[in-house]
């Protein structure tokens, strides 16, 4: 394999806080082993139109503590087809890039692994996603801020929500993961999550009402992952009509979830996976994402990364269960 002089970063999909602090480890911490770094604008839709500029350490000044990304995202239709990717390719050899460290969840990471497939080319994956569903680390980058979001939201729901006696459906992304939704309602005294991982019926439903009922109060919270079929809007529709007495309300916090500036364990985790990708590098390791697992700084296969279903530990599921009566 040849030396590898010249490292490209982007970030690709959602956008999550934290990226800034990984793409400035990644920066500062190849720049520091003698790697020439350049930045890739707009994930892969800027490898094909061959968007890059070099990056120095005054690049990445001051930006650790800002939201979104500064190497700004875009989804691309063109890197799905074998002749975006090659284009892509091209525009790396023309910018004499040997590597390149792809930071998003598991659509870019599937883009990165199959680009390194085709082109024999090094790729390393930052796992930044606020979804949390990548196998083989702990948490994602952005998971820890979008949780905090959640619950300041919650927090000021349930004001409302006990002023007024209303039961409020609260809805949060997840992709097909529910550790947002769970995680935020053990956090934020919610009586119920519904999640993916545990499927709500009529039965589940009738029984956080009851419990409701139970504690001599009409108001309550129940968090939602967000979907397409049942979302927080299906439940409340089926409990106007399943339970007409009570006054429903529903709140998406949409897009809310993905801004603002990232947490302490944000910065510590994206810092500590970007300055993981550069060594990984230097130890010769491909096609691998980097994550922090007990604490402790892993390499997985990018295909175990995203082909791997990430358990969530059902004993959350039980801990709500028995704080929420």
């Amino acid at each position: 394999m040849a030396k590898i002089k010249t490292i490209g970063v982007l970030t690709s999909g959602g956008d999550a806080p934290g990226m800034n602090a990984a793409i400035r480890a990644v920066t500062r911490s190849g720049i520091y082993n003698g790697f020439k770094i350049k930045g890739i604008y707009r994930g892969y839709e800027g490898l094909i139109t061959g968007d890059i500029k070099p990056f120095t350490t005054e690049n990445v000044s001051g930006i650790i503590g800002l939201g979104g990304t500064i190497l700004k995202t875009a989804r691309s239709m063109g890197f799905k087809t074998l002749e975006g990717r090659q284009q892509a390719y091209d525009n790396l050899v023309k910018e004499g890039i040997d590597a390149l460290v792809v930071i998003g969840g598991n659509g870019s990471l599937t883009g990165a692994m199959k680009f390194a497939q085709e082109f024999d080319l090094c790729c390393i994956g930052l796992p930044g996603t606020i979804d949390n569903d990548l196998y083989g680390t702990d948490d994602t980058i952005g998971y820890d801020t979008t949780m905090n979001t959640i619950v300041e939201c919650v927090d000021r729901i349930r004001d409302t929500a006990q002023s007024h006696e209303r039961i409020f459906f609260v809805e949060v992304m997840g992709r097909d993961a529910g550790f947002l939704a769970q995680n935020s309602a053990i956090a934020g005294g919610a009586e119920a999550a519904i999640i993916p991982e545990d499927s709500t019926n009529v039965d589940q439903l009738a029984r956080f009402m009851e419990r409701g009922i139970r504690k001599s109060k009409r108001s309550c919270i129940v968090i939602v992952s967000e979907s397409p079929k049942c979302g927080a809007m299906y439940y409340a529709d089926r409990v106007r009509k399943e339970f007409p007495d009570y006054d429903v309300r529903v709140s998406i916090l949409g897009h809310l979830q993905r801004g603002g500036r990232p947490s302490a364990r944000d910065r510590i985790l994206a810092s500590r996976t970007g300055v993981g990708a550069i060594e990984a590098i230097l130890q010769g390791q491909r096609n691998v994402m980097i994550g922090v697992r007990n604490n402790e700084v892993v390499y997985v296969p990018l295909s175990e990364a995203i082909r791997s279903d990430k358990p969530l530990a059902k004993e959350l599921i039980k801990v709500l269960d028995e704080l929420s009566i």
